[in-house]
């Protein structure tokens, strides 16, 4: 079975993922209003290499790169433009929001926290507030002024 021939099976809907029947990560960006993405890949000691991915239906792009591997740094360019963006759906960003994407196994990642029970639903208070909508100022002091009532 070739594999050009074969749906990569995905976990996840988007993000980097590893794809344990081949050699490689494969990509998948939603960007509707794209008309070309391409990840670009930086692996330690080596130069950046740029790949474009192939477009879905639905506003997806996606593809395997075969270079990609687990811990690579990873960003895409959307259509023509010099800058480079992270990617939306990454488990990891070691340098900060703005910085690259790096591919990560998340089936790897060993849980500590098995003996947490949760919170208790009983007392907890929900609320979303739009401070837009909430007060005519916008502001979150003149929100905090009619919060007592």
């Amino acid at each position: 079975m070739n594999r050009e021939s074969v749906l990569f099976s995905r976990q996840f809907p988007v993000g980097a993922e590893l794809q344990p029947q081949w050699t490689g990560v494969h990509f998948r960006l939603w960007a509707p209003s794209c008309r070309n993405v391409s990840v670009v890949i930086k692996k330690d000691g080596h130069p950046e290499k740029e790949v474009p991915l192939g477009n879905e239906p639905g506003g997806y792009f996606s593809g395997l790169v075969e270079e990609a591997e687990e811990g690579a740094l990873y960003r895409f360019r959307l259509d023509e433009d010099p800058q480079l963006y992270p990617d939306p759906a990454s488990r990891f960003q070691p340098q900060g929001p703005h910085g690259p994407s790096q591919v990560i196994d998340p089936f790897r990642f060993r849980w500590s926290d098995h003996q947490w029970q949760g919170l208790v639903l009983k007392g907890q208070v929900w609320y979303e507030m739009h401070i837009g909508t909430f007060t005519r100022e916008g502001m979150w002091k003149s929100a905090s002024l009619q919060l007592p009532e």
